[in-house]
């Protein structure tokens, strides 16, 4: 693009973000009856596999996304939705934009399972810097469900902050959650905060039970909400590493060795199947995140990131009917493949709403310019170069993709403002580096 050009479309981003946050008072719709739906070319009836959608879902993002059934507009040049889908709700969409591409229940409050844990982050991860060192105490580690994921925290052993988030994300760790949320004050607050967050990202679907995605009577999100969710911790620099990073060394304990204390260390792999492959399940070309789940009552759940030819998708499938291994990640291979395919010829059937707080200046407090955990942004300036700068591959294993800001965006992330439908300050998502 000429740079004349280049320079025009960056002013009309500010003054669109400007004249957006204008809108953000107006109110939105917590619930609204499902309309009938009516025979349309725009709409692909399909039922839901084994329950039923309920009535009356949410109309937040738009009328269409309350809606049951697949929603999608059907048009010349547009591909087919992949009929052999399952999943009782999926939902894909441009994480820049905003917009929904398609959707199928997408307000369903369903149980999110671990899934859950991309908003104990989002809510929790820029409150303690990654270098803060916590030893932990038996009472860590009380109140965990039985047959609970387990990273392997060690009463009685220090580890920092980085080192628990790796356990969050990689083995989606519920002693590694616990650890953190009562450095964050308790089980209790960790959960009002987190309800609290959701309301404030207009997540409203979602009611927090357990900070951890164990089942609990109640606890329930969306598709909708969990790609909300999702597209504010991505706004963070350390959320995007920790998602992305696909192994990583974990703290042992600590044993005796002629005379001196030794700790050793074990490795840790990231559990989603699209980030590290499986027997039956590839890496998904440009995948960078996100966040997988699996209870017995919320079955397999999953969100994930993925960049392709310039355009940055964003995928949540939750419950697959299908009982095959690993189906979740297939079914959201297969919506992403449709994503790719139909985005720019298909015209969007709602879109993700912004954060109530979207017009105000710093959208994270204790988050820095950068957002990385922990700091205060007195003082903070925005970074000076517009050039993106790629994350090197080192201590914790991760995958180095990029974790540079979009260059003529960059002073707007680091002010924390949303642009409302329009392209979003999410960084460059370069493809991962192959691995040996």
């Amino acid at each position: 693009m000429p740079a004349p050009q280049q320079t025009i479309r960056r002013s009309l981003l500010v003054l669109s973000a400007a004249l957006s946050s204008l809108a953000l008072t107006a109110p939105l719709a917590l619930a609204a009856p499902s309309p009938t739906p009516t025979p349309s070319a725009t709409t692909s009836a399909s039922a839901s596999p084994t329950a039923t959608p309920p009535a009356n879902m949410s109309s937040v993002g738009g009328a269409r996304l309350a809606q049951a059934g697949t929603q999608v507009n059907l048009a010349s040049g547009v591909p087919v939705v992949p009929k052999d889908l399952t999943a009782r709700s999926w939902i894909v969409s441009d994480a820049e934009s905003g917009a929904v591409l398609a959707a199928h229940n997408a307000h369903w409050r369903l149980p999110p399972a671990s899934t859950l844990k991309m908003l104990f982050a989002d809510t929790v991860l820029p409150k303690f810097p990654k270098t803060t060192q916590h030893k932990v105490v038996a009472s860590d580690l009380a109140g965990m469900g039985a047959g609970s994921s387990l990273v392997g925290i060690k009463e009685g052993e220090s580890y920092t902050v980085h080192d628990l988030w790796l356990g969050v994300f990689l083995r989606s760790g519920n002693d590694a959650v616990h650890v953190l949320s009562h450095m964050n004050g308790g089980v209790d607050k960790t959960v009002a905060d987190m309800n609290a967050h959701a309301q404030d990202l207009q997540a409203l679907d979602t009611r927090v039970v357990t900070p951890d995605g164990y089942d609990e009577p109640g606890q329930v999100s969306s598709a909708y909400d969990l790609t909300l969710i999702a597209r504010s911790g991505l706004q963070k620099k350390d959320f995007r590493e920790y998602c992305s990073t696909v192994s990583a060394k974990f703290p042992g304990e600590t044993t005796k060795k002629k005379g001196k204390s030794v700790r050793g260390t074990f490795e840790i792999q990231n559990t989603n199947r699209l980030l590290s492959g499986d027997s039956d399940v590839s890496v998904y070309p440009g995948i960078a995140g996100v966040k997988n789940g699996n209870t017995t009552n919320a079955g397999a759940t999953f969100t994930g990131v993925a960049e392709r030819g310039g355009k940055v998708l964003l995928v949540t499938v939750m419950n697959p009917e299908k009982d095959e291994h690993n189906e979740v990640y297939k079914e959201a291979a297969k919506i992403l493949d449709w994503g790719f395919q139909a985005a720019g010829k298909v015209q969007p059937v709602g879109e993700l709403v912004a954060p109530k707080n979207a017009a105000q200046t710093s959208a994270q407090p204790g988050a820095t310019a950068s957002g990385e955990a922990g700091g205060d942004t007195a003082g903070t300036k925005p970074a000076a170069s517009s050039t993106p700068v790629a994350a090197e591959e080192g201590g914790s294993g991760g995958v180095g993709i990029a974790l540079a800001i979009v260059g003529g965006l960059l002073v707007l992330l680091a002010g924390g403002v949303f642009l409302v439908n329009r392209r979003w300050p999410l960084p460059d998502l370069v493809r991962r580096r192959p691995r040996p």
